[in-house]
This record gives structure tokens, C-alpha cells and sequence, in this order.
């Protein structure tokens, strides 16, 4: 199978040759350098061979996923060329099946940082070095790596059996002499523990990690991967099983951001880059490239360091004006799923709360989630929460909150007494929780969306503080329900992100139902509304993007496809469009959505706690989902459901899909709607009266409406061609927009845009402060300048214009010209947060 890869075009390489070596464990060693914004350190793999890791997986073929199975295969290493870095490079890893078109460009490895040891490897990085002449012709295989702008500064082996006590890992027979097998060896009955002993395995992979060098590595870097090779190692089961790499990050890499904090202090975080972390760590970024790790990471003692880990780190003094963090992870994930973040948080702690506020956590009623399905589990043994009893009953697992310290107030009376109901609420659900603890993050200003789910930490916007818990709420359960899908639960596959997107869009409303002791009745109501809005951008969505980026699966029969190394591409993974789609969530949601309805929500939820139990711990392919869901409905509810049905109407074609096409609109019963459709009416007939009216013509009295009633209100006059201006100052004057969460005033400054209107938005309140431009409606791709500050703390204007950026490009964003004409965006910043102001230059004042 041969895969081409044009860099002109949006796809993703994931080029780790996984089907020949997988790393099994991460050591990480890092010192964080804020003045240069660098970071710095070793980090050691552990691998296991392609051949050991087929035998292991073989044995519990009976336990695995059902048809997706077949692409957990792994094939025999094959001899491997040494990559060619020039204008056409090919990379032969197993069976040449990976070809990139560099178009010319020359390799700037030296300048930017990267010794290839070129002198020792005499040329690696030339074809007429592949083979050495030892070898008697035969080419030595190459470990393939993600890694994008890293500079490396050097690749060795570890001696693991150099390492004290380490003999009890290993035969007495095979003590005698030092070998690569015998290291090898070690490695894997390392790796290979039993779960019970994952204190000891994790004592041995940091001391195995300090251990001496015994001989340094061939290496050489692309733009998107790290080579290794090892001189007369022919095949991965000869090739080292444990390597240490020493390595910077450089200030521009994509997957760390570094940037100031609400509070105007120095930070750096994982965004969430469409690149991963390859510009953290060289690493292998499939997703079948399962693994641990643990880290210990250097600071200021200043910072805090917050991470993916199971326990909750405090800092340990190195010497005066240094600290260090430790974290470990025993459950396999995905390298893609480390997370990292280091500032100047503050811890923020619980105040008293009134005995009859809505967020504190109350018992919940028992559930069906008292019914456990008891059994062994299918994935790789770690040390399991759903087979620890006391884990499987606890509903509200401990959890933390860091924020900068100017939005410790806010956090203290919204998100610290959201946390257990919503917490309590996932649990009731879908049962156990298959993380031990949770950290949140309030992330800086500069932060993409609304929030981003990780093992053990969760990053949410300071937008979703606004608007009391309505916004917090939901977006808070979202990231929750991330924890099962999305983590403990993942995506074979990361072009069907529906599988993690779809799920949480689909149980956020349910578990935030919960978390409100709402009855039946306002549960569904308010279910029913939010599924009028998302039909609305769903419909808005599908008219306004390109066709191919609006199907959920779209490498159709291939998904879940890898060449014979087990490199691939992610379509469509660069493409900048997609960071602000909703597709994959809307879509996702509604296919859900429609499961859940033919089956009855007891009978569906039931099931998902089955298929929860079924498959924590795994990656699943959307067949793997719908396959089991099929045969939990009862003949009579499915006669025209499929497998293949579901695939051809909702996953792999465009537009809406097929059964939801001629039926009624979400929301069409809803009492909360048609209350919104009365007001529409109203807003309406105001919009269509002449300025000069009669005095006693009657004044429209509107209604109050909920928050998520006003965004679907706001919805409905966007599809209007024009409003006038008394009718702007009258929905202003009426709803407080100014006041409203980001929801709404993303809403707004949408239709604005879109009008030759003056209009200026006042900060007069923290929710209007706090609004950025992570906000749902929000122009694509608008960003801000950073403003200024004037001297004596107060706000300072400064102009900036409407820019497009691509997230993947490090060239200058290119200006759009708005709707209207003199039109300027200003920003204003306070000493707590910042604002975007609008400002559109026309005839008459500003509201």
C-alpha cells in the first residue's frame, strides 16, 4: 500500500513505522526556560517488536473488537533504506510504502539546531551510505519517529542492564554475557509486568531511564519525522528497545503555546494543535501506538505544573529558585493525549456555599449504574477502574481547579460548584470514572475553543465563565463526557471524530439534565431547544463549507487503513477550516440523537453503559459502535437500519442526512420554541414599522426568555436580510446583549457585521470583558492585535483590523475587508480581561 503525501495539501502524515516497533512507555525529563521559551531535556522510549506484540495480542484474539480487529495486525519487519532528504525522499520502511514530494526544498537541518552526527554516521543522510559494507550489503532498519521542529541533539542506546537489581528480570542463564538481546529482553519482561506490580514498573522505568549510554545512534530529521538507525541492527527485533534522546523545542513549534495569562504573567500550554505533540517530544502518533508515561518537569518555583497524570503532583525544591514536578500515567493512551501546562496558577479553593444553592452536590437516586457488568476486561492489562469495586461507586471523583489569580473569584462562585453535580451526574449515566482525579484549567485568552478534554486535566475558556452556569455548565459536562469518549475510548481512525465529538455533543445535554435535578418534562424541554439551535448551525454549517469536509467518514472502506510500516495520512487533519467546523459534533449529535429515539432512551442508555464496559481501554472504529448497538435492538425497531444503511445516509455522504431530510424540525413540540417562534414574530412587526409612527400605535411587550432561548432568537433574526436600527437598540435595550454570555454576543457581532449599523460595545460588566474570540458565531479565522495598556491602569484603544490566519502557516495573517465601509476593530483591555469592540462608522450615535 502506498501512501503519496503532497505538503500542499491539507492531509496529516503520521509517519511512525508502527506496525514494526511500538513504544510501550514514555520517561520524560524536561526543564522549562520561560527567557527563551525553550524546553529542554531527554526523553527515553520503551519499545516492544512488531512479532512480540502480535504474539501477546493473538492470545486474547477471543477478547479483541469485533470486525475492525483485522487491522490490529502486525507484519513482519522488513529491511529498511535510510531516508533520502532531497527533493523526492522516499521512505522505504517495510515495504516502500510512503512517498513525499518535498518540492525542492533543501534540508536545513545544521541551521536550525539539528546534529545529525553527520561525521560518525558518514552521511547518513545520503543514499550511498544505506548500506554498510559490514553488513555485506544488507541495510540496517530505521525507526521511524513523529517529529516536527525539534531540534535534536542526540540519539543513544540505553543500558538497561546496567541498572542495579535488574537482574530479576531476567534468567540466570542469560547473566553471563551483556547482549542486545539481553537488553532487549529486559525491556520486555519490563514492559510486560503485571498490573499489580505498577509502583515497582514505574521505579524501574526511571532508573532503567538514568541509566549509562552504551553507544550513540545514527539519526536524521525531515519536516515531519526522526530516523534512527543502529549499524548492523538488520531488523526490529535487533534494533535497541530502549533509546534516550536528547532534545530542545524551538519558540515557533505548534504544539506548546507560549503567552501571557489573564493576569499579564508568562505561560505555556498544549493547545491542541493539529499537529499533536511531535513539536513537544518525538513520539509515535498513531493512535494504535498505546502507551504510559511519566514525567518530571523543571521551573521557576514561581510556576505551577499541571499535566496528564494520575496523581496530584506537588512541587519538590531543587535548589533556591527551582522546583520539580513529577506525573505518571499507568493507563495506555494515545501520545496525542498528553497534555502539559505551566504558569503562575493559582489554586482556587471552595467558599462557603448556601444549603440551597443548585450546585451543591446532593445524593443522586440509585441508578441502573448500581448494576455493574462484572467481567473481565478486553483491553491490555493496566491497573483498571472498572474492576476496583470501590472505584466502580464513586460518584464524584477528587478534582481541582487552577485559574490565573484575577478569575479566582468567578471560578469560586460558577465552576467549583458546577464540578460535583456534573461530575455525580456522568457517573449516575454511564457508571464508573475511568480517571482516579480531575484538574481544571482556566487557559489564557488566546485559546481556540471553548474547551479541550485530556486524561486527568481539562482546559476550558474564560468565556464559559460568563452567563452564570448555563454556558459553564454544558460546556463543562461536554469535556466530561469526553473522559469515555474521546479518552478512555478512542478513535482507531482520527478522521471519524464524530466517534468522540458526536457522543459528548450527544450526553452533554443529558448529564447537565441531571446535574439540575430537572423532571422529565423540563429535561426534555430543554433537550428540545438545544436540539432546535444545533439544527440551525447544522443547516448553516452545511450551506457555507466545502462538501468533502462535511462527511464523518471519509476515507469511506479504507478508514482504519494503514500501510504495511504503519504510516498513514489524517485528510483533511491541516486543513485551517476545520479548527472552526462543527460538523463532526452536529451531525455526530443528531445520528446519535436518532438511535436513541428508535430505541427509547432507557433501553439506548443501558446499552451504552454495556458498550462503555465492553470497550474502556480500546480504539474503536464506527462499525465496532453500530455493530453491537444493532444487536441490542429488537428486530421490530430496526427493519431498515444497517450497518451499511447507517454508513451511506449519515457517515459517509454530505449535506443533511438522508432520515432527517422531509421530517419535522428538532423542537417542533417544544413549548420552549414556540415561545421563541411568538417572540419572533414580534421583533418582526417591530422591524417593519415605518421610524415615524402614531403615538398610539401599541409598544410590544416581549417576554423574558432563557439564555438559550435568546441565542436561538438571535438565530432566527440572523436569517433576516436586514434590521433596523431602532429595532438593534431595542433588542439591546431589551435583552442587556452587553450583558449576555458569548454565546450571545458572538451572535450579535455576527449580525452587526453584516448591517451598515453603528454600534460599540460597552464595558460596563465582567461578561461583556471576558468575551474573546473563542465564541460560537464568531467570524471564521478573526483575530486581535494585542492592545495596550495606557499608563494608570486604564483601558487603552488601539486599532486593529480584521485578519485571517492560517494555523498551520508562520507567514503574516492576511487582512479581509469587513462589510461597510470605515469600519475598524478596536480592542479595549482592562486590568482583569480583555474585550473586542466593534466599531462600525456610520451615520447616527452608537448604542
Amino acid at each position: 500500500m502506498e501512501i503519496k503525501l503532497d505538503p500542499s495539501r491539507d492531509d496529516l502524515p503520521l509517519m511512525a513505522n508502527t506496525s514494526h516497533m511500538l513504544v510501550k512507555h514514555y520517561v520524560l525529563d524536561l526543564e522549562v526556560d520561560f527567557e527563551s521559551r525553550i524546553i529542554e531535556g531527554t526523553i527515553v522510549l520503551f519499545f516492544e517488536d512488531g512479532s512480540r506484540f502480535r504474539k501477546q495480542t493473538s492470545s486474547t484474539k477471543e477478547t479483541c473488537q469485533l470486525a475492525s480487529n483485522k487491522a490490529y495486525k502486525f507484519r513482519t519487519p522488513e529491511l529498511c533504506h535510510i531516508p533520502v532528504t532531497n527533493a523526492r525522499t522516499t521512505f522505504n520502511v517495510g515495504y516502500s510504502d510512503f512517498v513525499i514530494c518535498d518540492k525542492g526544498e533543501e534540508d536545513t537541518s545544521d541551521k536550525d539546531g539539528n546534529h545529525d552526527n553527520q561525521e560518525q554516521a558518514s552521511g547518513i543522510s545520503s543514499s550511498k551510505y544505506c548500506c554498510d559494507t559490514e553488513n555485506h550489503g544488507r541495510e540496517d532498519f530505521l525507526l521511524v519517529l513523529d517529529c516536527c521542529d525539534l531540534s535534536v541533539l542526540k540519539v543513544e542506546e540505553v543500558d538497561v542492564a546496567a541498572v542495579p537489581g535488574i537482574e530479576k528480570f531476567i534468567r540466570p542463564s542469560k547473566l553471563t554475557t551483556v547482549s542486545e538481546e539481553l537488553r532487549n529482553e529486559i525491556v520486555h519482561e519490563l514492559v510486560t509486568l503485571p498490573a499489580v506490580h505498577w509502583r515497582k514498573q514505574l521505579d524501574y522505568f526511571v532508573r532503567c531511564s538514568q541509566a549509562p549510554s552504551c553507544g550513540e545512534l545514527f539519526f536524521d530529521t525531515d519536516t515531519w519525522s526522526l530516523q534512527i538507525r543502529k549499524t548492523g541492527a538488520q531488523t526490529a527485533t535487533d534494533f535497541p528497545h530502549a533509546i534516550r534522546i536528547s532534545y530542545k523545542t524551538k519558540p515557533e513549534g505548534q504544539s506548546v503555546t507560549w503567552t501571557s495569562d489573564q493576569s499579564g504573567r508568562p505561560c505555556v500550554y498544549t493547545m491542541g494543535s493539529p499537529i499533536n505533540n511531535r513539536a513537544l517530544f518525538p513520539c509515535q502518533e498513531p493512535p494504535v501506538a498505546m502507551s504510559t508515561w511519566q514525567a518530571t518537569v523543571r521551573a521557576a518555583a514561581s510556576f505551577v505544573v499541571l499535566m496528564s497524570g494520575e496523581n496530584s503532583a506537588k512541587p519538590t525544591q531543587l535548589h533556591e529558585g527551582c522546583s520539580s514536578w513529577h506525573y505518571y500515567v499507568t493507563m495506555p493512551m494515545p501520545a496525542s493525549t498528553f497534555t502539559i501546562a505551566v504558569g503562575c496558577w493559582t489554586e482556587v479553593v471552595p467558599k462557603k456555599w448556601s444549603s440551597n444553592d443548585l450546585m451543591i452536590e446532593r445524593p443522586f437516586p440509585l441508578s441502573e449504574t448500581d448494576c455493574r457488568y462484572v467481567g473481565v476486561c478486553s483491553h491490555m492489562e493496566y491497573p483498571c477502574r472498572f474492576q476496583n469495586a470501590a472505584a466502580t461507586t464513586q460518584k464524584v471523583i477528587p478534582h481541582r481547579v487552577f485559574a490565573p489569580g484575577c478569575l479566582k473569584g468567578v471560578c469560586q462562585e460558577i465552576l467549583l460548584r458546577l464540578l460535583p453535580p456534573c461530575l455525580s451526574a456522568a457517573h449516575s449515566v454511564l457508571g464508573s470514572h475511568p480517571f482516579s482525579r480531575l484538574d481544571i484549567l482556566i487557559v489564557p485568552a488566546n485559546f481556540s475553543s471553548l474547551g479541550m478534554a485530556s486524561p486527568h486535566i481539562i482546559f476550558l475558556s474564560q468565556s464559559t465563565l460568563t452567563g452564570r452556569s448555563h454556558l459553564c455548565g454544558p460546556r463543562l459536562c461536554h469535556e466530561i463526557a469526553h473522559t469515555w469518549f474521546g479518552l478512555a475510548i478512542g478513535a482507531r481512525d482520527w478522521t471519524e471524530e464524530w466517534l468522540s465529538e458526536g457522543f459528548a455533543t450527544h450526553l452533554e445535554d443529558v448529564f447537565w439534565a441531571e446535574a439540575q435535578q430537572l423532571a422529565p418534562h423540563d429535561a426534555e424541554e430543554q433537550r428540545e431547544l438545544r436540539a432546535c439551535l444545533r439544527w440551525h448551525r447544522l443547516r448553516d454549517e452545511l450551506r457555507n463549507s466545502p462538501e468533502e469536509m462535511q462527511v464523518l467518514r471519509p476515507s469511506k472502506e479504507k478508514t482504519g487503513h494503514v500501510s504495511d510500516s504503519g504510516a498513514s495520512v489524517v485528510k483533511h487533519g491541516l486543513n485551517p477550516e476545520k479548527n472552526f467546523m462543527q460538523v463532526h459534533y452536529l451531525k455526530g449529535y443528531f445520528l446519535l440523537r436518532f438511535l436513541a429515539r428508535r430505541l427509547g432512551d432507557k433501553t439506548y442508555f443501558s446499552f451504552l453503559r454495556k458498550f462503555v464496559h465492553k470497550f474502556h481501554g480500546q480504539l474503536i472504529l464506527s462499525q465496532d459502535f453500530l455493530q453491537m448497538l444493532l444487536e441490542n435492538i429488537p428486530e421490530e425497531k430496526r427493519p431498515d437500519l444497517s450497518v451499511e444503511n447507517i454508513f451511506q445516509d449519515w457517515l459517509e455522504s454530505s449535506g443533511i442526512p438522508k432520515p432527517l431530510q422531509g421530517a419535522r424540525p428538532p423542537g417542533a413540540d417544544c413549548g420552549l420554541v414556540r415561545r421563541v417562534d411568538a417572540e419572533v414574530t414580534k421583533w418582526m412587526r417591530l422591524n417593519q414599522r415605518p421610524r415615524k409612527r402614531r403615538r398610539r400605535e401599541e409598544e410590544e411587550v416581549f417576554e423574558k426568555l432563557l439564555p438559550d432561548q435568546l441565542v436561538l432568537l438571535l438565530e432566527h433574526l440572523l436569517e433576516e436580510k436586514t434590521l433596523s436600527r431602532p429595532t438593534l437598540q431595542t433588542l439591546q435595550r431589551t435583552y442587556c446583549l452587553h450583558e449576555q454570555d458569548a454565546e450571545a454576543l458572538g451572535l450579535t457581532l455576527q449580525k452587526l457585521m453584516s448591517e451598515q449599523t453603528a454600534c460599540k460595545w460597552m464595558s460596563k460588566t465582567p461578561s461583556a470583558k471576558s468575551w474573546h474570540g473563542d465564541v460560537p458565531g464568531c467570524p471564521r479565522g478573526l483575530i486581535t492585535r494585542p492592545a495596550s495598556r495606557s499608563p494608570g491602569g486604564h483601558p487603552a484603544l488601539s486599532e486593529g483590523t480584521i485578519t485571517e490566519r492560517n494555523p498551520m502557516s508562520h507567514s503574516k495573517p492576511r487582512e479581509l475587508q469587513p462589510p461597510g465601509r470605515h469600519r475598524r476593530l478596536l480592542q479595549c483591555e482592562t486590568a482583569d480581561s480583555a474585550q473586542a469592540l466593534w466599531c462600525c462608522h456610520s451615520s447616527g450615535s452608537p448604542w
